[in-house]
């Protein structure tokens, strides 16, 4: 898929909140010569480019590399709309995992969490999770009139990717409207727990018809990632719906454990950790890739991007770090961590990686580089310390997981310990394996009476750190909004404050609910 990426062939699509405004937009090119969506799912081979498509939607930002123009997003600086660099600053950058320095109009919105319906950063979100729908509707609709089985699994790939979005859109969200077919009707919303609903059918329905575990090219989705995906969905099901589903995440967890996928233990630089390999320019080949369940690619010559690992390596250099120690050519002084971070990691856990030469661990104004500790996790170069393809330094090879094992060793604990039925011993062996690896000893190893909800908690900060997991965590716990757990500068206080509850999940975009009369704004927006 890393080849396929940079070939992809863009998909004629309506988005969910946008609707055509001329009818003749529906009729096919007179021209012969003219390549359309008829050409594109002609057979299996060609409809495989259009997969890809779905696939780099999550990658890239337009037609051109960087921020060359054709953007899919408008309204917003290309590089800022690319799906991971977003999911960094609503679920990282509004948590005690992180700050930035920079004052791109909204950017301080997010730490200081007081973003407005007119933030362009949580509204280009919305947008490009809407357009990946719109991109996966598409797709099924022109991919069902292929009969072949190859065909058959490309639909349900689709399917998982558009459940994805659906996922990320009840996440951040709550009640959004539910279109499964290209339409030029204005839609209305659906409940959260309609498209719960919807999001569980689908995978339920399509984790059978996916490849078996590791059956798929690297980087596309088997049966194991829709396990996953249900096993996050049910640990969720609580806040989303009312109804908890922990047992069912205990089941889908388990599944998702025995399957082929194992954690990585092989610590191919040598450093005395095999964690740090997650996060290098070849996690695609050094061992990493087998606890990598759902994943996004990048490659500095074929999938270039100003988001993706580029901007999570390139925004955390600053101050007197050496950028070619990341594989770089330049920093842009601007995520760094906050002290709860830090302060979560025991000496000898090697998951922790930060810089603090010339950095305060206390952070007194946010706009100043030194005012918190760097962060050193994602690095653009190999195991055997190469730099990655792009010998310029300007964009990244290394690839983002948004599932992988550990996590999902860290779904079964929770829902274990509230109360899902797990078994509490497997819980502590499998929290064991990850501290093990931390560690590169047993020194750090836990019994199970240090299990408890806060330690899961904690320890899903330690190991999942700027991966797109925390705001998420915090919302479940309930201590993202309330004063049960505070962290410095949360809604915008030195020391930290609550805020309304209400900011549990973002505004829908004011344009799209002026676009869209059927369309109501979440409370207190």
């Amino acid at each position: 898929m890393k080849n396929i990426i940079n070939r992809i062939i863009p998909i004629l699509t309506i988005s969910f909140f946008m609707v055509s405004c001329h009818g003749d937009l529906d009729q096919f090119p007179i021209d012969p010569d003219s390549f359309t969506e008829q050409d594109v799912f002609a057979n299996a081979t060609e409809a495989k480019g259009a997969l890809a498509k779905l696939y780099a939607s999550l990658a890239l930002t337009g037609q051109d590399g960087g921020d060359g123009g054709n953007a899919d997003i408008t309204d917003i600086e290309q590089g800022f709309s690319q799906y991971t660099r977003m999911l960094f600053n609503l679920n990282e950058l509004t948590t005690d995992h992180g700050v930035v320095g920079w004052g791109d109009s909204g950017l301080p919105d997010l730490h200081g969490m007081y973003w407005t319906g007119s933030n362009s950063f949580t509204g280009a979100m919305y947008l490009r999770l809407a357009q990946q729908v719109s991109f996966c509707n598409s797709f099924i609709t022109n991919a069902e009139g292929l009969s072949d089985a190859e065909a058959q699994t490309f639909i349900a790939e689709a399917r998982f990717l558009r459940a994805f979005a659906y996922y990320n859109l009840i996440d951040f969200y709550g009640s959004v409207p539910l279109v499964t077919k290209i339409t030029t009707d204005l839609p209305s919303q659906a409940s959260r727990t309609e498209l719960f609903n919807f999001v569980e059918t689908e995978l339920l329905e399509v984790k059978d018809l996916l490849p078996d575990a590791k059956g798929n090219e690297y980087g596309r989705v088997d049966k194991v990632a829709a396990w996953a995906l249900l096993s996050k969905l049910y640990l969720n099901a609580d806040v989303w719906t009312g109804t908890d589903r922990y047992s069912d995440c205990v089941a889908y967890s388990n599944d998702v454990i025995n399957s082929s996928y194992a954690i990585n233990t092989v610590d191919a630089n040598g450093n005395g950790t095999a964690y740090d390999e997650l996060f290098l320019a070849d996690n695609n080949s050094n061992g990493a890739q087998n606890e990598f369940i759902f994943l996004v690619n990048f490659d500095g010559k074929q999938s270039t991007t100003y988001g993706g690992s580029t901007f999570l390596i390139h925004a955390a250099i600053g101050g007197t770090m050496d950028p070619t120690e990341f594989g770089v050519n330049g920093g842009w002084g601007g995520n760094r961590v906050t002290k709860n971070l830090v302060n979560k990691f025991e000496t000898g856990d090697q998951r922790g990686m930060f810089y603090t030469d010339g950095q305060n661990l206390e952070i007194e104004s946010i706009p100043q580089f030194s005012e918190g500790y760097a962060c050193t996790k994602f690095k653009n170069i190999d195991s055997n310390g190469e730099q990655g393809n792009d010998k310029t330094g300007e964009f990244t090879d290394v690839d983002l997981a948004l599932i992988r094992l550990p996590e999902i060793f860290l779904n079964y604990a929770e829902a274990s310990l509230r109360g899902g039925g797990g078994d509490m011993n497997t819980a502590v062996t499998l929290i064991n394996q990850l501290r093990e690896r931390a560690y590169g000893d047993a020194s750090g190893n836990i019994s199970a009476a240090d299990l408890d909800l806060q330690f899961v908690l904690d320890e899903r900060s330690r190991e999942l750190y700027w991966e797109g997991q925390r705001r998420t965590d915090l919302v479940r716990y309930n201590f993202f909004t309330t004063a049960n757990y505070l962290w410095p500068f949360k809604a915008n206080q030195k020391n930290g404050t609550s805020t309304d509850p209400f900011r549990n999940i973002f505004p829908i975009p004011n344009n799209t609910i002026s676009t869209n009369p059927n369309l109501i704004q979440n409370p207190g927006y």
